[in-house]
């Protein structure tokens, strides 16, 4: 499990474009990873709606959101493009990511088997460091966004 003090697990996933995007290249910035369960499924839609509403007074703060699911790029690509996200949405394939983080759902809409992201949020100091770990006690549950929001911006 990743925990609050540990070294960020390394990554390089797809991006709406189907680039590869790492988290270190957001090295010397706080990073808020917000894994939602799927694109256009109602809470997910709100979750990350919030944080584009939050945008402004994250980059600020020199934080930026990479949001992240078991989504193709395709499909991510259209969620942002619906609700206008400026931020980076990425594809968890594999799934690697979402183990990684310890932030796997299994069985999501009563599919068995079905792994998707949990909605969780961890927040990633500039250091690389975990100072934030918040995970859902089920996916219809939302962050407090006023808190993360907060958080980042005192990193």
């Amino acid at each position: 499990m990743v925990n609050i003090g540990d070294t960020a697990p390394a990554f390089t996933l797809k991006n709406t474009q189907k680039s590869d995007v790492s988290l270190s290249d957001y090295a010397g910035k706080t990073v808020i990873l917000a894994f939602y369960p799927g694109a256009f499924t109602g809470v997910c839609d709100k979750e990350m709606c919030a944080f584009q509403d939050n945008l402004d007074n994250l980059n600020s703060s020199d934080a930026t959101v990479l949001g992240i699911s078991v989504d193709s790029p395709w499909a991510n690509a259209e969620f942002a493009r619906k609700y206008n996200l400026d931020f980076t949405l990425l594809s968890d394939l594999d799934r690697d990511v979402v183990k990684a983080y310890d932030a796997a759902f299994v069985g999501l809409g009563g599919i068995e088997g079905y792994v998707c992201a949990n909605r969780v949020v961890i927040v990633i100091d500039k250091n690389g460091v975990v100072q934030h770990r918040w995970v859902a006690e089920n996916p219809g549950v939302e962050p407090d966004y006023d808190a993360v929001v907060a958080l980042a911006a005192s990193l």
